[in-house]
């Protein structure tokens, strides 16, 4: 029972302290202008990865509080910007870049919207075009024998 006591107070006293180097780095970098335009630029060149429609400048999910700290630590390392975002998209993928490249395989996330546009627009066209044809063929006037045959018709089932 000492020994469970011990290790949990020991992982507590690991756990804040940890808090505290980060809270120091972060700090540090607060002071530092510079760091802090650096950081808040690339954070929102990046995505959150929980929220994916916010940037991790944005977003108070706990990954995006993560990734904003990993790339403070990076930047008190002395990483450029473009290491910093090239560690991050190697390790999580272009998913990560709130604007992907356009390439190969982002083509679709690009193009996919203008292209199903314009296939709507092209089916809406030629189910216009469909109707208007159906409606002008059923819309012509009766032919003078049609025109007999229907009056004959009327004639027989009128009542006397």
């Amino acid at each position: 029972m000492k020994r469970l006591l011990t290790l949990v107070f020991a992982l507590f006293i690991a756990s804040t302290a940890a808090l505290a180097v980060d809270s120091a780095t972060e700090a540090a970098l607060a002071a530092d202008p510079v760091a802090e335009k650096r950081l808040q630029k690339l954070s929102e060149e990046l995505r959150c990865l929980v929220c994916q429609n916010q940037t991790i400048a944005d977003s108070n999910a706990e990954l995006a509080q993560d990734l904003r700290r990993e790339v403070r630590t990076m930047i008190k390392d002395g990483k450029t910007d473009k290491e910093i975002v090239d560690f991050m998209v190697t390790r999580y993928g272009d998913f990560v870049l709130y604007r992907p490249p356009v390439k190969g395989i982002t083509l679709l996330l690009w193009g996919g919207p203008v292209a199903l546009m314009l296939l709507g627009l092209f089916i809406l066209q030629r189910y216009l075009r469909r109707r208007t044809t159906r409606i002008n063929a059923e819309d012509q006037p009766l032919s003078a024998d049609e025109a007999s045959r229907a009056d004959a018709l009327l004639k027989e089932n009128t009542p006397k």
